[in-house]
This record gives structure tokens, sequence and C-alpha cells, in this order.
């Protein structure tokens, strides 16, 4: 049975509202004190709302990193598909996506490296709510990266691996933000990164429209 995070109270737009407050601060506190160290005590005085408000809810610190992680999973599942609305090249679509993506981790890197640390700490329904999630979200980039393959610009591999070396160039940005911050901005790091991955995996046919569709390359 799927797990649900439950609330008491009934006004949904309130619920959003106030597990939007929980969220921020939680992410904040979880990736300065950890996990553990954080208590609902902390949450609730940071988010600006009484300890015992919060039970309205959530149930318990579990739910409250349920939240976080599905925070940054959702905002995947909102921002890829308003990326490439209205493009109609397969190819386009990808690369629009693939840089959506890079920006939701950009925006939400502490709760990315959040997701790495702490997943193991949900319970196993929890962390099965994550992990079906992520490859909810991740299928976007496979379909896209499919319908690639089908219009012969990108050579036959295996779609998940590739899928999953997207994602990896994306959390990397928010895991080793400390080394690549100084060197690159954002834009740049995506740019080269796309620039190394598509010299391996395009077909000819690809090579030049990625020629149409790639951005200069900054030092």
């Amino acid at each position: 049975m799927t797990y649900q995070v439950k609330s008491t109270v009934e006004d949904t737009d309130l619920v959003e509202k106030r597990r939007g407050q929980i969220v921020t601060a939680a992410t904040k506190l979880f990736a300065t004190n950890g996990f553990f160290r954080t208590t609902i005590k902390d949450i609730a005085g940071l988010a600006g709302i009484s300890q015992g408000l919060i039970y309205q809810y959530v149930t318990d610190k579990e739910d409250v990193l349920l939240l976080v992680l599905l925070d940054v999973l959702d905002g995947y599942a909102r921002e890829l598909p308003a990326a490439f609305e209205g493009i109609a090249d397969p190819f386009g679509r990808a690369i629009a996506a693939i840089r959506a993506y890079a920006r939701v981790v950009d925006r939400r890197r502490k709760a990315t490296i959040l997701a790495y640390r702490s997943t193991q700490s949900l319970s196993e329904n929890r962390r099965a709510i994550i992990q079906n999630r992520e490859l909810e979200t991740n299928q976007i980039l496979g379909t896209l990266l499919s319908e690639c393959l089908t219009e012969g610009v990108i050579r036959a591999v295996n779609v998940d691996i590739l899928t999953y070396q997207i994602v990896m160039m994306a959390h990397s940005w928010a895991l080793k933000h400390w080394y690549f911050k100084s060197r690159f901005t954002l834009e740049q790091y995506v740019e080269h990164n796309l620039d190394l991955l598509f010299h391996g995996v395009l077909t000819e046919t690809g090579k030049a429209r990625w020629e149409g569709l790639r951005k200069p390359l900054l030092p």
C-alpha cells in the first residue's frame, strides 16, 4: 500500500503553504546539521510555526525528509515538460529538458546533496516513494532520448545508461559545487558536459544538428 503524508487540516491550500514553509526550513537545517541532529522543534522554529502546529501537517521527522526529497523530484516533473513545450524537434526537446534539469538541481543544491546523504534514513515504504518518483521523472528524459534514437540523431546505445549519465552529470553540479563554482557558470558547466557527452553518442546527422543547437563553449 502506498504511503501518504497525512494532515489533519482539510484546507489544501493551507496544507501546501505550511508544508512549503516546513520544507524550506528543513532543507536548510538538514543540510547544515544533518537529519539526525535536527529536531522537529528546530524545524518548527525556523519555519515560523509552533511545534504543536507542525504535527497537523506531518506525522514525524521522516515525513519532513520525505517532503523535502519529493520537492526536488516534483520540480523535475514540473519544469522539464515546460522547458520543451512547443519544441517539435526531438533533439531540441531533449536538450531543453537536460538544461532545465540542471537548473532545477542548481536551485535545489542543498536538497540534492541531502538526497544522497539521507534517503537511506527513510523507512522502506517512504524510500520506495522516492525511488518510484525518481524513475518517473527520469522517464521524461528517457522518452526524449528514445525519440532521438528513433530519429537517427543518437546511435544505438542503452538509453537507461545514457539517461543516468545525464542525471549524474546534473547532480554533480550540486555534489561538487565547491569545485565547479569558481571555474564555471552553470550554463558553461552544462554546455561543456553536453559537448563531451554528445560527441560519444551522436550519429553524423546528430552531430550536424548539435552544431546548430549548441551554445558557444566559454573558457
